[in-house]
């Protein structure tokens, strides 16, 4: 973790603020993978994941949009009502659940609402590589679509196919239509609303296989049914072993204990309290690992998911 400065804040809608962030020290920042995200404790001390939505090759700052959200706990709110030029907050290292492919000859990006903002990230780089892509962006109208005129003005606008203001069927329609006879070397990038990414899923999976549709959760959506939870036991590496009742997580019992663990979403999204499981099998919960990281076992998200075994052990990373 380390202090940033605010130098910069706008709105670009009535909900979305965006911040622009450097060092306090004077230090340049790292390049970063596009899609990356960072944990910002803001001014109440809540700290949330942003994506950060810059180009990624712009060493002088961090850019992050925030949306203010209706039942925000403190996190959003706070950005939007006191973060302004002169504050300062804390930020970790950018790190990546959601980056582009390093095969494929046609990227396809689609955004809704809030959702541009690792996607934007993502066309920067795309364009700067040379490679073919195409975002599709769907929002209520331009009012409501963050970043709109710097997309319209920026060098790769003729990439850029705008749905604004057509309703949900129309929009939909043009999403099938976008997807569409997808070649077997493409891949699909979607971040937006619950709703909005299984349906850019479902159309993708009828020409390509999971591992070439990529998504990013902003919420967690329905909760998990947990009525049928039971304890179980998780032990450390270093022999400790805790007991784990219903209705608590592994990220709370390790605390509770004075273990030391980084979270942040609480949420199983953002992949902070991720853990290697050493035995044991896990019942995940989350929507950080991919399918096939599930499959293999060897990784929990500690904020969120239990064990199917009764006792799982695991190795704080």
């Amino acid at each position: 973790m380390f202090t940033v400065t605010v130098t910069d804040t706008h709105d670009e809608t009535d909900t979305i603020k965006v911040l622009r962030l450097v060092r306090t020290d004077g230090v340049a920042l790292a390049p970063y993978p596009a899609g990356a995200h960072i944990d910002v404790t803001g001014p109440t001390g809540i700290t949330r994941p942003y994506s950060l939505c810059g180009p990624p090759d712009d060493s002088g700052a961090y850019t992050i949009a925030v949306k203010r959200e209706a039942d925000s706990r403190g996190g959003s709110q706070a950005l939007h009502d006191k973060a302004e030029p002169g504050t300062e907050l804390t930020v970790g290292a950018p790190r990546q659940l959601f980056g582009l492919a390093t095969d494929g000859a046609r990227h396809h990006l689609l955004a809704a609402g809030i959702g541009i903002t690792p996607l934007l990230a993502m066309a920067y780089e795309l364009h700067d590589r040379g490679a073919e892509f195409t975002l599709h962006y769907v929002a209520r109208s331009r009012a409501e679509a963050a970043f709109a005129g710097l997309l319209e003005e920026s060098t790769f606008a003729n990439r850029v196919v705008r749905h604004f203001g057509l309703g949900r069927q129309a929009s939909g329609d043009a999403l099938a239509a976008a997807l569409t006879g997808l070649g077997e070397d493409s891949h699909v990038y979607t971040c937006g609303p619950h709703d909005f990414m299984a349906y850019v899923r479902e159309l993708a999976a009828r020409d390509l296989p999971e591992e070439r549709i990529h998504s990013e959760l902003f919420q967690a959506g329905s909760r998990q049914d947990t009525a049928g939870d039971t304890a179980f036991e998780v032990e450390l590496d270093t022999g400790e072993v805790y007991a784990v009742p219903p209705g608590r997580s592994i990220a709370e019992v390790l605390e509770e204990n004075g273990v030391p663990l980084d979270t942040s979403c609480r949420e199983g999204i953002c992949g902070t309290c991720v853990l290697r499981v050493i035995e044991g099998e896990p019942d995940h919960r989350d929507h950080c690992l991919s399918a096939k990281e599930k499959a293999a076992g060897d990784q929990i998200a500690a904020c969120v998911s239990r064990a199917k075994s009764s006792r799982l052990v695991v190795e704080l990373w």
